[in-house]
């Protein structure tokens, strides 16, 4: 192992992975460790499913559920945007050889103690019983407008300077009410807070846009999700890695970063040294170099019923709003089944994920959890929530932030794209990665 290294990389996390495939990819020398003996650190997907119940500590479960290895339970409930940066990363790396994708059947919003299907297009806007008659016309109207918008066509933005207007002033000009506010926020661009409705509104446009353009790709939902769990994803960019010369050690324990002279230049483990130029963690392997900045709540929820007013959907999302439940955060569910290779027939696994802001963090997702009952069995998990004290340039070292409460891996693309901005002064652009014999994949996401 004592070998000179471009760079080493701690953890098999989403990120950690995504990035030792880039960087193996652009012809770098990339060793990767993990103390575990399996993918994904707290990313990862749980098999069989008495290891979920060792895991938590829970005995059980309490009668034959199919074979365990049918399970594949994921720790950190995520989907993927169908026309978002994580696909497209997949796409333009060709990692979409290794795993198979399943479109979500649907997608929720939270009002008055019941879920309603998101109204997305114009005719849904015009069915949806989420709105007054007059309300689906004025919604319709600022639809219509949001799909047109080009940022850079002003004849598309009908007088108004995005950059200058607020979205709290864009709602005005369509005379959109709070209810249409809510959902629009929270359901579709994807905000966890109504900090945005003070901010420029050219960044919200864009994320409904996102979301419209995510949803014309398959129609049921702007949402896939890979088959045998989110565990998948790790693994494929550590196939992508292995293609182009990177190394893995799983069950790997990490016994020292060496610093000399203030910057990273090695890693001990087990007595041997192997030494690099930079180095690539997430936070458990530096808590020194990290800070709690809060906590998510995440309870995994295995259930022998869809959950109710779905349509009886395999597969959904549901966005419960801060507003509704008087929080300064959004509440989110993610369900999967069998249609998606994560549990036995009839089993659904629902996982409820959240910011924590009181001392009770299980009374803040009562509502989400009323809306699952009867609830097999319930795994309750309170997690830390870190971020980098500093940005790695002095010392070499470039940490991940901690995985957030949303169930969209916009954010972990935002951070991944930002570590690579870190450690190499260059803008991380997908389509830079294309090969020749991908060409079909981009002009499949143009």
């Amino acid at each position: 192992m004592e070998e000179e290294y471009d760079v080493i990389v701690l953890g098999t996390g989403l990120k950690e992975c995504v990035l030792s495939g880039i960087m193996s990819v652009n012809g770098k020398k990339v060793l990767h460790i993990d103390r575990n003996h399996y993918y994904g650190g707290e990313s990862a997907s749980i098999t069989p499913l008495e290891e979920l119940y060792r895991r938590f500590n829970v005995i059980g479960p309490p009668e034959p559920m199919g074979r365990g290895r049918e399970w594949n339970v994921d720790l950190i409930p995520k989907f993927l945007m169908a026309h978002g940066q994580l696909v497209k990363l997949l796409l333009y790396t060709e990692v979409t050889r290794y795993i198979d994708f399943k479109v979500v059947d649907g997608s929720y919003v939270y009002k008055s103690g019941r879920i309603h299907k998101v109204p997305c297009t114009e005719d849904e806007a015009l069915a949806s019983d989420l709105l007054g008659i007059f309300d689906k016309r004025r919604f319709r109207k600022f639809l219509v407008f949001v799909v047109n918008f080009n940022e850079h066509d002003a004849k598309t933005h009908q007088d108004i300077d995005p950059k200058k207007m607020t979205m709290r002033e864009l709602y005005r000009r369509f005379d959109l009410g709070p209810d249409i506010m809510a959902f629009t926020g929270h359901a579709l661009a994807l905000y966890r807070t109504d900090d945005y409705l003070d901010l420029p509104c050219l960044e919200t446009i864009n994320r409904i846009k996102l979301y419209y353009e995510s949803l014309t790709k398959y129609c049921k939902s702007p949402y896939l999700y890979p088959l045998y769990g989110l565990g998948e994803l790790p693994q494929g960019f550590a196939r992508l890695s292995a293609l182009y010369g990177g190394i893995y050690m799983l069950n790997k324990p990490v016994d020292e970063i060496i610093m000399e002279k203030g910057h990273v230049v090695g890693v001990k483990s087990e007595g041997e040294i192997a030494h690099c130029k930079k180095l690539i963690c997430d936070p458990s392997y530096v808590p020194d170099q990290v800070k709690k900045i809060g906590q998510v709540i995440r309870v995994i929820c295995i259930l022998s019923h869809p959950i109710r007013n779905t349509n009886e959907c395999t597969s959904c999302q549901i966005i419960i709003p801060q507003t509704q439940v008087n929080r300064k955060s959004d509440i989110y569910v993610c369900m999967v089944s069998c249609s998606h290779c994560v549990a036995s027939d009839g089993k659904y696994v629902a996982i409820i994920s959240t910011t924590v802001e009181t001392e009770n963090p299980e009374k803040e997702i009562q509502p989400a959890i009323e809306l699952l009952e009867p609830i097999d069995q319930k795994f309750v998990t309170i997690a830390d929530q870190y971020i980098p004290k500093h940005d790695g340039i002095k010392n070499q070292i470039f940490i991940s932030r901690s995985y957030d409460a949303t169930t969209h891996f916009e954010t972990t693309c935002d951070d991944i794209k930002d570590i690579f901005k870190r450690m190499t002064g260059a803008t991380l652009v997908f389509k830079d990665m294309l090969s020749a014999d991908t060409e079909m994949c981009k002009q499949d996401i143009q």
